[in-house]
């Protein structure tokens, strides 16, 4: 999708409404419709500005939910007597596909009192906090997320790639700056490639299916592509992967769907795009056929881990 398309949305969450007619500011441009998702308000700008406009409103302004999630994540360290060190968005927000009513999955990572650590009747390593129409908030302790580490989890990956970060500390950095070297190559195509052909077998086999599960596909494929092409974590956001690796011949499709998706809400139905049937079953084969062929091996040991724990919660 070009910046100047309707429907463009840019990385400050700013949306492109559409072509208004010739600028009076800018010699030989034009003039676009922007709204900001964050607030609704509306205002002009020149097409070579619309990538990087933000909102006149409340552009330097944290929006108000932000707040309210920086807020539940003190509330959280004071009543669980923990410290998070990590806080990200990790769903559809975080992969640039959000529905007008998407929640906010809000994922941390946290440490507790050493003493925690030595003691025999430990409690729960995930603090469950709040689970409504607007707010998904829930966490990992950090022994549960480095012992998911050490076996390559693909979601450690994705939080640690999230475009919207709500808190991080250098106590993570400590986490980031060695993670992508625990990552395996097919621990995370059997993830994605499992959750790609499960939603593709709930969701998209009728004739009217739920549009935004189309995403729920092609995203995890595309990020199969992007594993074997790279031998990295993917990025988080959809549109990275579609530009880099989705098929030229389905892109207009895709992009109908994409517009669908950010327009309307979450169970938005809509007849089944045929064409990107045929290339999801024809990828998920492809894909296959690939992952039985690579090596599994994984030559980390505890130690560095260990040892990374051990300074973590002194």
């Amino acid at each position: 999708m070009k910046t100047t398309d309707a429907g463009y949305i840019n990385k400050n969450n700013q949306k492109n409404l559409g072509y208004r007619g010739i600028s009076e500011t800018h010699y030989n441009q034009r003039f676009f419709e922007m709204e900001c998702i964050d607030c609704g308000y509306t205002y002009m700008a020149n097409g070579c500005d619309v990538w990087l406009r933000k909102c006149p409103k409340c552009g330097e302004r944290e929006p108000e939910i932000h707040t309210v999630i920086k807020e539940k994540l003190k509330e959280i360290e004071q009543r669980e007597n923990v410290k998070i060190i990590h806080c990200v968005e990790s769903g559809s927000r975080a992969w640039g596909f959000a529905s007008p009513d998407s929640d906010y999955d809000v994922r941390f990572i946290y440490i507790r009192p050493r003493e925690f650590y030595l003691r025999l009747d430990k409690t729960r390593d995930v603090i469950e906090w709040q689970l409504d129409d607007t707010l998904d908030i829930n966490g990992w302790d950090i022994s549960k997320a480095l012992s998911l580490l050490y076996k390559s989890n693909p979601t450690l990956f994705e939080w640690n790639a999230s475009p919207i970060i709500y808190k991080t500390t250098t106590h993570w950095k400590k986490i980031s700056d060695i993670i992508n070297s625990y990552f395996v190559e097919k621990s995370g195509l059997y993830h994605y490639l499992s959750t790609a052909k499960s939603n593709y077998r709930e969701y998209l086999k009728g004739e009217t299916v739920r549009l935004k599960k189309y995403f729920y596909v092609l995203r995890p494929l595309l990020a199969c592509k992007w594993i074997l092409a790279e031998g990295t974590p993917p990025p988080m956001l959809f549109k990275d992967l579609m530009d880099k690796y989705l098929d030229a011949e389905i892109k207009p499709d895709v992009e109908t769907l994409l517009k669908l998706k950010i327009e309307k809400p979450e169970i938005c139905e809509g007849n089944r795009f045929d064409c990107v049937n045929d290339y999801i079953e024809r990828t998920i084969d492809e894909i296959e056929a690939v992952i039985a062929s690579l090596p599994s091996t994984h030559e980390k040991n505890w130690d560095e881990l260990n040892k990374l724990f051990l300074s973590l919660i002194d």
